[in-house]
């Protein structure tokens, strides 16, 4: 197993059940309201429309919170996830939440061996690619996955976030990590997570990657997916920079001062041709 894999996948696994006793992940909603969804996918929901009927597969699920709130808006979801504990907290929520829906581990690029069939939509989300190496072979991925006519939605922190120094005080934002693909991945030793939580973390290392966002945009075509749809936005669902963000009416965050200079987030679109 590559070394990436090892150390990521026991850093998650051990931050699953934190995430999941976690107030931020609001997991006991999903049983109480059967009408909850995430903030992630709730805003999404513009430029996702209507998905009811369609076979989706949600890449890198983590605990499940936008798999089942995909699911509550209609479609038929199967999640996947390198994380064996993150998985176990899935199938609770889901379980909890009366969500049929099938939870499979795999590295995702191994998600075609892993996964019956062809989908209409794949699904991925904040976080994710940045625990993968090589961004042409994740949309070579994607596009073994969908069906013709199928879609790719993918919301995910803006490259430019990624590289940024996030230790400054001061207003000044400044680049520190690199913005584009490397072999070699970044190496972090961190204590904690980001959400609230008291526990006291022993697999603190992570092996990352950035991935520019004309990489991200030419593996896509590359892979043979038509680009239907790019949006740069100004908010992202987590305190990104502490002390310099604010949270606004959505729950998202953004930058206090000028918000305008810092792409957040992005959503990409793409089609696979019929």
């Amino acid at each position: 197993m590559s070394e990436y894999l090892t150390v990521n996948r026991a850093n998650w696994d051990e931050r699953a059940p934190a995430h999941a006793a976690s107030p931020d992940y609001r997991v006991a909603r999903f049983a109480e309201d059967p009408e909850f969804l995430s903030d992630v996918v709730r805003f999404d929901l513009p430029l996702l429309g209507d998905i009811a009927g369609q076979r989706a597969v949600h890449l890198q699920c983590h605990i499940g919170t936008d798999t089942v709130s995909l699911s509550r808006l209609g479609a038929k979801l199967t999640g996947l996830d390198f994380s064996g504990e993150s998985l176990k907290q899935a199938r609770i929520v889901a379980e909890n939440a009366g969500a049929d829906i099938p939870f499979v581990q795999s590295d995702v690029y191994d998600a075609r061996a892993a996964l019956d069939g062809e989908f209409d939509l794949v699904y991925t989300g904040i976080g994710a690619l940045g625990w993968l190496p090589d961004i042409a072979r994740w949309a070579s991925t994607v596009a073994s996955l969908l069906a013709p006519g199928g879609r790719l939605f993918i919301r995910e922190g803006h490259p430019i976030l990624w590289s940024l120094e996030y230790e400054r005080t001061d207003d000044v934002i400044a680049l520190s990590e690199p913005y584009f693909e490397h072999a070699e991945p970044q190496r972090y030793d961190e204590p904690g997570t980001y959400v609230a939580t008291d526990h006291e973390f022993k697999h603190t290392a992570t092996l990352e990657w950035n991935h520019a966002l004309s990489e991200i945009v030419t593996a896509v075509l590359n892979s043979g997916l038509t680009l239907t749809g790019l949006v740069e936005h100004r908010s992202v669902p987590w305190n990104a920079l502490p002390g310099r963000m604010r949270q606004i009416d959505n729950g998202e965050w953004q930058l206090a001062e000028r918000p305008e200079r810092l792409p957040h987030t992005y959503t990409l679109q793409a089609r696979k041709p019929i």
